[in-house]
């Protein structure tokens, strides 16, 4: 019997929160899903170009992700465990200290948080202000991290931080890499920031970053100042908190964001993707001498989301146990760098943003950027914006996405982009 998709959409306005967000632009009811591609009740198939906001970098329904979980539950295997010994935690710690940090010389410790990026975070920021007996953090301008209160703090996007209802303190905001004009080195603003006294910058517990801002507009620091920020937090007694959320489980092309860029994190937080299915799990990993911790003195009821440890190590011995399918992520960066310089061409003055499988064009508009999405979308794409302003068209597709499968969802965006230049021009003209 057909779904009546206009009842089922109704009930959500009906009784659903205004909070809901990504349902407004992508107006339809979703049913199924596999790969790159998701179809909804009335039977059409849409590219994905969001991948639940870099929580799917593996694709919806992986099979050998999926066939895992399904053993598992057929088997009675725990459900939920707190933070109770288990076996699949331990197969999932051995496949991450195995396959992620001794390859890459990491001695850290692995702390399950609870289920949201926010709650890594958190944790993190209480670790450093507990390690270094200071409150401030340094946190940067288009930074986004989370919007519970802590990590809200953190975060610089006056509309989430409007939500809050309260004062949000202990951070100083400091400009971001190429954030400031006429070529300020703002790595030597920070610098000079803290060594004076007078500055009114407290010593820091932490600095914080991404390596590239997700919600920040694709924003890419470059190696040379991400060392020089490690370098002072270092000289000022600060841990160096690499918050990997979004950019990391190889979205930038590497498993951590910082890999080729000569900096080990003293703490970095990680989420979305690092379940591999798409299940609520978040790490901090800390460096063993800032595991100060006691039992239970940060925790959270979800840390043991035992399925999620399951598609956790799935998706680590499947894709990171060598090298093949990073070299893969190489030859897809260069493709979607290729396609978005495409359409960067078409929009006088957009920007290339971002990196690896990461990336997105700044059209200048929010106002463009919403149309040319919600065209793509009408075309059969999911496609979303980001940015200060929202204008930047990102592309955030599974990084297992096949060659022809990006080739498809770039030419559905390149139509789009198309027709809404064109009916912007023709409305120039009848004005």
């Amino acid at each position: 019997m057909p779904t009546d998709t206009s009842a089922e959409i109704s009930v959500f306005k009906r009784r659903e929160s205004e909070a809901r967000s990504y349902c407004r632009g992508f107006d339809t009811v979703f049913t199924s899903a596999q790969g790159s591609e998701m179809t909804d009740a009335d039977g059409r198939s849409y590219i994905d170009f969001l991948a639940g906001c870099s929580s799917l970098n593996y694709g919806h329904n992986d099979p050998d992700m999926k066939a895992a979980l399904i053993e598992h539950i057929s088997g009675d295997g725990l459900a939920h465990g707190l933070d109770l010994h288990t076996d699949t935690k331990a197969d999932f710690l051995a496949a991450f200290e195995r396959h992620i940090l001794e390859p890459r010389g990491m001695d850290h410790k692995v702390m399950f948080t609870g289920p949201t990026g926010a709650n890594a975070v958190e944790a993190a920021i209480k670790t450093a202000r507990k390690v270094t007996g200071r409150n401030n953090v340094v946190a940067f301008t288009n930074g986004f991290h989370g919007v519970t209160l802590g990590a809200l703090a953190a975060t610089g996007n006056g509309y989430h931080r409007g939500g809050a209802g309260t004062t949000l303190n202990g951070v100083t905001r400091m400009p971001f890499d190429g954030y400031m004009a006429g070529g300020c080195d703002t790595a030597d603003f920070l610098e000079a920031m803290l060594a004076d006294a007078s500055s009114g910058v407290d010593a820091p517990a932490a600095i914080l970053l991404e390596t590239v801002q997700g919600e920040g507009g694709l924003n890419a620091a470059s190696a040379e100042w991400v060392q020089r920020i490690a370098k002072l937090a270092r000289d000022h007694g600060a841990l160096l908190i690499i918050d990997d959320i979004q950019a990391g489980c190889g979205r930038t092309g590497t498993f951590f964001s910082f890999e080729e860029m000569g900096v080990t994190p003293d703490i970095v937080t990680m989420a979305k993707s690092v379940s591999g299915y798409g299940l609520p799990m978040a790490l901090m990993l800390v460096r063993p001498e800032h595991d100060v911790f006691g039992p239970a003195e940060h925790n959270g009821t979800f840390r043991g989301n035992t399925h999620a440890f399951v598609t956790a190590r799935v998706a680590i011995e499947k894709f990171w146990a060598d090298g093949a399918f990073q070299a893969e992520l190489v030859e897809k960066e260069a493709l979607v760098r290729t396609r978005l310089s495409d359409l960067a061409a078409l929009v006088p003055g957009a920007r290339l943003k971002g990196r690896g499988l990461m990336q997105g064009v700044d059209v200048g508009s929010g106002e463009l950027a919403g149309e040319i999405c919600a065209r793509a979308f009408q075309k059969g794409l999911i496609i979303e914006t980001s940015g200060n302003e929202d204008q930047v068209v990102k592309v955030l597709a599974p990084i297992t996405t096949p060659a022809e499968t990006f080739t498809k969802g770039f030419d559905i965006l390149m139509e789009a982009a198309r027709e809404v230049l064109a009916d912007q021009s023709k409305k120039i003209a009848a004005e």
